[in-house]
């Protein structure tokens, strides 16, 4: 079965870090890029960062940069998502996906994790 499994979210407060996990299993990530995408309710799913299949290039939303670095280790299968000086506006529901290359459109992708919450809250 192919599935992606999204780890690491929690309730943390503002100017706090969390680490989000992408693991893929029934599937190589090696040949895949994996975008992150967020979901605050009644808002649009909106496109956080997106790291090509080697991981050498890395695109960010202008609202996580400088904040957010996304990273791959795909002898892990594995993508991950640093957030360092959370804030409240960050605080989503958190998707990772995998596709061909890097697009803030959802239908590009082809996989979904399920989904992860973060909450930035004092």
């Amino acid at each position: 079965q192919l599935q992606l499994v999204e780890s690491g979210g929690g309730l943390v407060q503002p100017g706090g870090s969390l680490r989000l996990s992408c693991a893929a299993s029934g599937f190589t990530l090696d040949y895949y890029v994996i975008g992150w995408f967020r979901q605050a309710p009644g808002k649009e799913r909106e496109g956080v960062s997106c790291i090509s299949s080697s991981g050498w290039s890395t695109n960010y939303a202008d609202s996580v940069k400088g904040r957010f670095t996304i990273s791959r280790d795909n002898a892990k299968n594995t993508v991950y998502l640093q957030m360092n000086s959370l804030k409240a506006e960050d605080t989503a529901v958190y998707y990772c996906a995998s596709g061909l290359y890097c697009s803030d459109n959802v239908d590009q992708y082809d996989y979904w994790g399920q989904g992860t919450q973060v909450t930035v809250s004092s």
